[in-house]
């Protein structure tokens, strides 16, 4: 390590019962770690829910840095550790010639594709699997640093679903849990990706596996069952591993500390800069990542239906559009960019008036307070997926909302938070025709409907929090922890 060999003492205390208490160590592994900087755009929902346990509850955060293309001219595999709040970022430089196997083939163009059930977007080369091995290989390598007999280790999502299985190999007996952000799809897709059997083999040395959905787990269970005959019995599972629990985790958010961010948020220079570029008294807003799961082309039709079925919507409302950059380098991104950008110049010059254009389509990063005053201020936020594990801009978008005048959100039945969410306006992504009535209803709907819907999800959004989620998380850890030294009856961790 360029700071030095010694882990950093960074620690989190966790109980749930005052009189059995534990300290523990909480390691958190990703593919990327977030930047420490405040105001740093965030990817995705992974990093908005690590970060908080990071810099408020003092976790230890591995993975691979942002600018990969630089680490990956290092020669030797360092890691370097940087504070955030009470917790540390430990940036690990990957192996060179294997992380672009890793991420942009195995990772990004097999198993990104199946989990959101786009079996046709497959595309592998025979390097691919044997260098995402490698990269978990390498990784549990780096991860024997922090065995410590204080540690627990929570490994997320579909980069690592091996990692577990090769920590194990090198002796590491702490508790090891796995949540996956993702969907996980119908057994059948599963069945499509090279190696399929190994890796769900080896995500059975994880003491604990984690779903957003019930759905998603259930979907887990029928691949045991089906592809490799094994039983879940009162969410367990045993194996050559020793024993795995199966368990539901929907991802929340901080509500209050969100609604707060979003108040100061509207008098932004580039909130208040976007808002006026409109040209427009209201406006739809979409936020995502560029990506072929997020239904980008049927949300821009159904706009445009939209306007087609009320005209006495042109330049009453605009529909703003930010899709963050991603994966520029895998093929099938840069046909959806393309193919989007073409889309969005039909429809503009379908509608276009002298004054004013309906679709304003940004491909670029915003800070999380820039998003946030958005979301306050528009009147309608379009979240239509095709498929999510979760999309925590849905539950943002509540978040931030004014509880005088909230706006409307339009949610897709194909995303997790839909689960909790269901007083949103719920939606076939697929039928661009319904999505076009949906808009103008939410545009004209009654402020006293409004004002009943967001109450109605806001109150579940408290409910499932994000520190709800830490703490049952590493709970259900702690009970299904399989090392002989632990005692049979350990304490519950829940964070503070």
């Amino acid at each position: 390590m360029r700071a030095g060999n010694r882990v950093p003492p960074w620690s989190c205390r966790i109980n749930v019962l005052p009189s059995r208490e534990a300290v523990v160590s909480v390691v958190v592994v990703s593919n990327r770690v977030a930047g420490a900087k405040a105001g740093e755009p965030i990817s995705g929902g992974l990093e908005a829910a690590l970060i908080p346990m990071v810099s408020r509850h003092g976790a230890t955060w591995l993975g691979f840095g942002g600018d990969v293309s630089s680490a990956c001219r290092a020669r030797n595999s360092s890691a370097d550790i940087r504070a955030l709040g009470t917790g540390a970022i430990v940036v690990v430089d990957p192996p060179i010639q294997h992380y672009i196997n890793y991420y942009e083939g195995f990772a990004n163009s097999v198993l990104w594709p199946v989990l959101h059930s786009r079996v046709d977007l497959i595309h592998v080369t025979a390097d691919h699997f044997g260098s995402y091995r490698e990269v978990n290989a390498f990784m549990a390598r780096a991860l024997m640093r922090f065995d410590k007999p204080d540690s627990i280790f929570w490994i997320h999502d579909y980069h690592f679903l091996p990692l577990g299985a090769e920590m194990r190999r090198l002796g590491i007996e702490r508790p090891i849990g796995f949540f996956l952000h993702t969907p996980w799809p119908d057994r059948r897709c599963m069945a499509a990706v090279p190696h399929h059997r190994e890796m769900v083999q080896e995500m059975l040395a994880y003491d604990l596996v984690g779903f957003q959905t019930i759905e998603f787990r259930q979907n887990f269970e029928d691949y045991l069952r089906y592809e490799l005959g094994v039983t879940v019995k009162n969410d367990m599972i045993a194996s050559a591993w020793g024993w795995t629990k199966l368990a539901t985790f929907p991802v929340g958010i901080d509500v209050d500390e969100f609604a707060a961010r979003a108040t100061v948020a509207i008098e932004q220079p580039d909130v208040l800069r976007l808002r006026a570029s409109l040209q427009s008294s209201k406006f739809v807003l979409g936020v995502d990542r560029l990506d072929y799961s997020k239904g980008l082309a049927s949300r821009f039709r159904a706009f445009s239906r939209m306007l087609e079925i009320e005209p006495g919507l042109k330049r009453v409302v605009s529909f703003l559009q930010v899709a963050a950059p991603s994966r520029a380098n895998i093929r099938a991104y840069r046909e959806l960019k393309a193919d989007l950008d073409t889309l969005v110049r039909e429809i503009n010059c379908r509608h276009r008036q002298s004054d004013w254009t309906p679709i304003r389509y940004l491909n670029q990063e915003f800070s999380q307070s820039t998003l946030a005053g958005l979301y306050r201020t528009a009147e309608v936020g379009l979240v239509t997926p095709f498929s999510d594990g979760m999309n925590l801009v849905a539950k943002e978008f509540i978040a931030a909302q004014n509880p005088v005048d909230p706006g409307i959100l339009i949610l897709s039945t194909f995303a997790g938070a839909a689960k909790e969410l269901d007083a949103a306006l719920l939606v076939d992504p697929h039928d661009v025709d319904s999505m076009a009535l949906q808009i103008a209803r939410a545009l004209a709907m009654t402020i006293e409907e409004r004002r009943e819907r967001w109450q109605q999800m806001v109150t579940k959004l408290k409910r499932g929090s994000l520190q709800n989620w830490f703490s049952a998380f590493l709970d259900a850890l702690s009970e299904a922890r399989r090392s002989p030294s632990v005692p049979a009856n350990p304490p519950r961790m829940i964070l503070r």
